[in-house]
């Protein structure tokens, strides 16, 4: 019976693939903010941190403030006149269309050169992975870390995926 409840359990997880992404708040509970002088890479600490994937959103809360999706020259200079995305409705939600880098920074004048800019790096899909060995690995990793990820989405971050993977793949 070991092997009918692997089956059920891979296409169970199989199905939560194809749908499960993850909301991040950007900020924590503080939200979209100027950061303290002393730590003015909270943003790109944070976002170092997490692992996002093509799907997941993040979400901006703040308050008389604004925030711009933007190219890496306009990141470096904190400005743009034309930015990719835009929003200033104080609750913003950026979906990741793609794998990739992405570059926020916020619209209120000066407060990017003090720290409240981003860069978040979308993984590739597992699906890209070049040699045979490498998409045999694939077709187990995608759906048991959906699953994990449906299951414990803040885990993620602490780094117990591996962890649940490893003992996915053993079972």
């Amino acid at each position: 019976m070991p092997s009918n409840s692997f089956f059920t359990l891979f296409l169970l997880t199989t199905s939560f693939s194809a749908v499960a992404s993850f909301e991040f708040q950007v900020g924590g509970v503080k939200g979209w903010v100027v950061p303290p002088a002393n730590d003015s890479k909270i943003y790109n600490d944070w976002a170092s941190e997490n692992r996002f994937k093509a799907g997941d959103t993040v979400r901006f809360r703040y308050k008389k403030d604004s925030v711009m999706e933007v190219t890496e020259e306009e990141y470096k200079r904190c400005n743009s006149t034309q930015p990719n995305f835009f929003s200033n409705t104080g609750n913003t939600v950026f979906q990741f269309s793609r794998s990739g880098t992405f570059y926020f920074i916020s619209g209120a004048n000066g407060h990017g050169e003090r720290g409240q800019r981003m860069i978040v790096k979308v993984m590739a899909d597992d699906k890209s992975a070049s040699s045979s060995d490498s998409n045999k690995s694939s077709a187990l990793s995608a759906p048991t870390s959906s699953l994990f990820r449906w299951l414990c989405p803040f885990c993620s971050s602490l780094g117990f995926e591996d962890i649940f993977h490893n003992l996915f793949f053993f079972f």
